[in-house]
């Protein structure tokens, strides 16, 4: 797994979801539980993970759609 986003915004994260949902892009949240344990405050970053093969096609969907996607 490759993380493509990280992010504070909950709202990132949803909409980057969708958009490789509706790529045929599998994606899996981490850090999410840890939000809810900090009280939503934006301490930790929440993360974005997509299979190894799909990676790069992620990151260019997520940066045409103007989110700037989490490059190693």
């Amino acid at each position: 797994m490759i993380e493509v986003l990280k992010t504070v915004n909950p709202v990132d994260i949803s909409y980057a979801q969708a958009l490789l949902k509706d790529a045929g892009i599998v994606s899996h949240v981490f850090d999410a539980s840890i939000s809810a344990i900090e009280g939503s405050i934006g301490a930790f970053p929440r993360r974005l993970l997509v299979s190894d093969e799909f990676a790069g096609q992620a990151r260019a969907l997520l940066s045409d759609a103007g989110i700037e996607p989490f490059a190693e």
